[in-house]
């Protein structure tokens, strides 16, 4: 049993790791090479959905392994009080809230790495959640990690949570300066091109 458990976690920590992985190494070839928009015929928003579609089920099985995980580890009393439970739900509650404000006001393409593939907003979101943290995707999700642990009354899920919350800021040091740089290089793109405008004047 414990030797089960102890491979049940082992999976669930990588499946958490993978993630992010995958779809930032996929993001930048797509940004450099275009690797997907050529692989579905020079339909980049097609490409892009496709990506969208794949990272969301990468994310049920990673939640799937994680509640697999939890399963056979010992529960400790104090987490399985009725006032555990409530914090477990707000803590879950929340953390669909700040996933799915931030899916809505970002959109599809913006949700899931669309600047990759050329399709920018036109300026940035600031408005709910944004204007409460700065990634309400990866928070929300780690929030979501945390309230299902306490959920289980699984300790356990404490230091998975811990090595999701860890994994995510890890990505945001790679994705937020990126990103940062794809939307920069447009706006020397337009001043440029507006400084040509004002030249044939």
């Amino acid at each position: 049993m414990m030797t089960n458990a102890r491979a049940f976690n082992a999976v669930s920590a990588f499946s958490i790791a993978f993630n992010p992985l995958f779809w930032n190494i996929v993001a930048r070839q797509e940004y450099h090479n275009k690797a997907l928009t050529k692989l579905f015929g020079g339909r980049s928003q097609t490409a892009c959905y496709a990506l969208a579609a794949t990272i969301f089920s990468l994310g049920l099985v990673r939640d799937g392994l994680y509640e697999r995980a939890l399963r056979d580890q010992p529960s400790y009393p104090l987490l399985e009080t009725a006032e555990a439970k409530y914090l477990a739900y707000a803590l879950i509650a929340v953390g669909n809230i700040l996933v799915v404000t931030s899916t809505w006001a970002l959109g599809i393409t913006g949700t899931f790495l669309g600047d990759y593939f050329g399709i920018l907003m036109e300026s940035m979101v600031t408005g709910f959640p944004f204007n409460v943290t700065d990634a309400p995707m990866y928070h929300g999700s780690t929030c979501s990690f945390l309230g299902a642990a306490i959920l289980y009354g699984k300790p356990a899920g404490f230091l998975l949570t811990g090595w999701v919350y860890i994994v995510y800021q890890i990505a945001l040091s790679y994705e937020n300066p990126f990103t940062a740089g794809i939307y920069a290089k447009r706006d020397r793109q337009r001043a440029a091109a507006k400084g040509d405008d004002k030249k044939s004047l």
